[in-house]
């Protein structure tokens, strides 16, 4: 190849999704935003969330504790980490039993990657784990289709060093045969399979093959992480490209982390230590009118446009127990209480209208304002795929 020729080449390689521009398509994998909370502990079946975006999924797999570490990988310009601690142990899952650590994206993220077509693309996922249980794991890559059919891909990697970070970089062919939906439900999956009984593993193993199959998803040589109470794992670095080589971390700073991570999920809170609880120390959640002398509309803007209409819930802090607390105002008058746990009557993806029925009246048609008690009371306003 020619002196130019090379240069051309270097071009294109800068130029595309590879290096130029925005390249990762995981969102929070530097695992910095952690909304709901920075740990929780007896996790022991279902969706999890705590670091935002990526789920901690399991079923008779254990009891764990999730929590936001920061404990990384020196010199890579890492700050938190995800961490798992296995706290009861489960030592021989059940054959449907399974425990995996994901992201879903939606389907109009992912359009990119041209599944479906000749030109499809090839996708590599990189990350950096750690953990104290050595030996082999899978990495899974799962597409929906526009006829709700599901494809996946999986490929085997080594944790081979207990208790040292290691980064791995996996590349997965494109899909020729099947596209991925195009619309904002979830197209795409990334999934760490931690262990899995022998429904999903018995089987030759379809290594980077895409097929529908079930039973032999994912490698019978697959780590129980669940075994022990002495195991923990960490992950940071979650990074998802177009193309057959990983390029760098791409580190976003923790605003646009943050924005990003409000399409899916946001949530206002009192501060339990900072207030004292009283009506008058409420936190302003939005304006509306008095419609008749005892109740009041009002509309809850949310702090950036939700993926799809969100469920709201009004619970006391680090619980799901509904509370309701709430001060509305009218002029110079505070205090106007209300112990409503769901007074929302009209929720889309921009904003939700809340009608609330108080103990004390106001001026009908007269302007008023409303808000949550200050006292560790929070509104979860949820749109996760």
């Amino acid at each position: 190849m020619t002196k130019a020729a090379e240069l051309a080449k270097m071009g294109e390689v800068l130029t595309n999704s590879q290096i130029g521009g925005r390249r990762n398509i995981i969102i929070n994998g530097s695992a910095i935003v952690s909304q709901r909370s920075t740990s929780t502990a007896s996790l022991s079946s279902g969706n999890n969330f705590v670091l935002d975006r990526t789920r901690f999924q399991l079923t008779n797999g254990g009891t764990w504790t999730m929590s936001q570490s920061t404990t990384v990988p020196t010199g890579q310009g890492f700050s938190h980490s995800l961490k798992l601690d296995c706290t009861t142990a489960d030592t021989s899952l059940g054959s449907t039993d399974y425990l995996l650590v994901q992201q879903l994206i939606e389907g109009q993220d992912v359009q990119q990657f041209a599944f479906g077509t000749s030109d499809a693309k090839s996708v590599t996922v990189s990350f950096w784990i750690r953990s104290n249980k050595t030996g082999t794991y899978t990495l899974e890559v799962q597409q929906q289709n526009s006829s709700n059919g599901f494809y996946q891909n999986a490929k085997t990697f080594t944790i081979s060093s207990a208790n040292t970070w290691e980064k791995k970089e996996i590349t997965f062919v494109g899909n020729t045969s099947q596209n991925i939906i195009n619309s904002n439900a979830v197209g795409f999956y990334v999934t760490i399979w931690l262990g899995t009984g022998t429904s999903r593993t018995s089987g030759t193993f379809t290594n980077g093959t895409w097929h529908n199959t079930t039973a032999n998803r994912i490698s019978s040589s697959n780590v129980n992480l669940a075994d022990s109470t002495d195991n923990e794992l960490y992950l940071t670095g979650l990074q998802m490209e177009v193309g057959e080589q990983a390029t760098p971390f791409e580190h976003r700073s923790f605003g646009e982390e943050l924005g990003l991570c409000q399409r899916y999920y946001q949530q206002f809170s009192g501060d339990p230590e900072a207030y004292a609880g009283t009506e008058a120390d409420a936190e302003s959640c939005g304006a509306g009118v008095w419609y008749g002398s005892s109740q009041i509309l009002g509309m809850l803007a949310y702090k950036a446009p939700m993926r799809t209409a969100p469920s709201i819930s009004f619970v006391e802090a680090g619980t799901t127990t509904a509370t309701g607390d709430w001060s509305t105002w009218y002029g110079y008058q505070v205090g106007k209480t209300s112990n409503d746990t769901s007074p929302v009557d009209v929720i889309t993806s921009d904003n939700a209208r809340f009608n609330f029925d108080t103990s004390a009246s106001g001026s009908t048609n007269g302007g008023g304002a409303y808000g949550l008690v200050r006292d560790g009371k929070q509104i979860k306003i949820d749109a996760e795929l």
